[in-house]
């Protein structure tokens, strides 16, 4: 016997109060489970969890006291990227009349285990998450309260089937270490973000594979994992900068580890970009304004948000809906890429995004 169903699509609607009857407990207590309410066992919730799962059941539209409300989680807000992020929901959700809350939970991987409880209990009409992916069990509780998710994805690769937004992270290392190699570099040094994150190891195949396409070893000693923050890029790039055959470029796999780049440059007497190039990542607004201006690979973030809305809403409505959207990144050349000192006439650059 299945349980939400439409109308029409079944011969009968088993009722909260069967499910109540087959877990013996009352139906009170089957509502608290729905709702997310925190006075209810572990195990009475495991078990009224698991009946609502097998009669795949899901809450009906109308049942449901929705609020015109869009969750968007992120595991940190002090990143400067995710302001980004933030006005492209906000865009999209005031244009359908929802308003968004933001919520900060867990690592970047995925949201903390007693995020559901409170979701649940604010009901929004769907929840779009920063994070590489969610547990099974999560999956299966807004499934069954029919709130629809979406994974904004700049941090990793979900499974099939979840709905996610995310960036060309191979095509954007490809692009960032090819201009330095235009530019006559041969020691080209990388920054990346964090090991376990795969953006970070995408962003580190696209540098191998300009590397290689131009026919240069990629020497590991100047590959670096960093934390996506400025601290990480300064102490990563400073142990760049003092190997006895020191890279003339470094590829940062972040605008903020570009800073923290740029700053150890500094503290080592070297200029940027007449002794050392410097690229960044994701292009935001503190890239424009750094000195030199931050030549940088564009990744749409506003547009990654907008993009998410649209696949929640069509989600939310049962439309036929793509499950993984890629968006395009592209290079914005500005100032702090320049040939290295005394090289030969470099290769003609690739065409910029834009100049500033």
């Amino acid at each position: 016997m299945l349980l939400g169903m439409r109308d029409g699509e079944a011969n009968r609607r088993i009722t909260l109060a069967e499910v109540a009857q087959q877990a013996g407990v009352s139906l009170s207590t089957v509502s608290k489970v729905l709702n997310g309410r925190q006075d209810v066992s572990p195990a009475t919730r495991g078990k009224v969890e698991r009946l609502l799962e097998v009669h795949s059941y899901r809450r009906t539209t109308r049942a449901a006291r929705e609020a015109p409300l869009i969750e968007l989680v992120f595991h940190e807000l002090d990143s400067v990227w995710s302001m980004e992020l933030i006005r492209g929901v906000e865009n999209l959700a005031k244009a359908h009349q929802a308003s968004v809350v933001l919520t900060e939970s867990g690592t970047r991987h995925a949201p903390a285990a007693d995020w559901i409880e409170g979701v649940l209990q604010r009901r929004p009409i769907g929840v779009i998450l920063v994070f590489s992916s969610l547990p099974d069990a999560v999956k299966r509780q807004l499934g069954a309260r029919s709130i629809p998710f979406v994974i904004i994805d700049p941090a990793g690769d979900p499974e099939p089937d979840v709905p996610s937004v995310g960036s060309a992270n191979w095509s954007g290392g490809v692009a960032a270490t090819r201009h330095l190699i235009d530019l006559g570099h041969r020691r080209i040094g990388i920054v990346t973000g964090p090991e376990d994150v795969l953006c970070s190891l995408a962003r580190l195949d696209g540098y191998r594979s300009a590397m290689n396409m131009a026919g240069l070893d990629h020497d590991a000693s100047l590959v670096r994992f960093g934390d996506f923050h400025v601290e990480g890029g300064y102490a990563r790039a400073m142990e760049l900068l003092r190997l006895p055959d020191r890279p003339t470029a470094i590829f940062a796999g972040s605008d903020l580890q570009a800073l923290g780049v740029m700053e150890a440059a500094r503290v080592c007497g070297l200029r940027v970009p007449e002794d050392l190039s410097v690229v960044g990542y994701d292009d935001v607004m503190i890239a424009r304004w750094s000195s030199p201006g931050l030549t940088t690979v564009h990744q749409p973030l506003r547009e990654m948000g907008e993009e998410a809305v649209q696949m929640l809403l069509r989600l939310r409505a049962g439309e036929p809906s793509v499950t993984r959207m890629e968006l395009a990144t592209s290079l914005v050349v500005r100032k702090s890429t320049a040939p290295p000192p005394q090289s030969a006439v470099p290769l003609a650059p690739p065409p910029a995004h834009s100049t500033l």
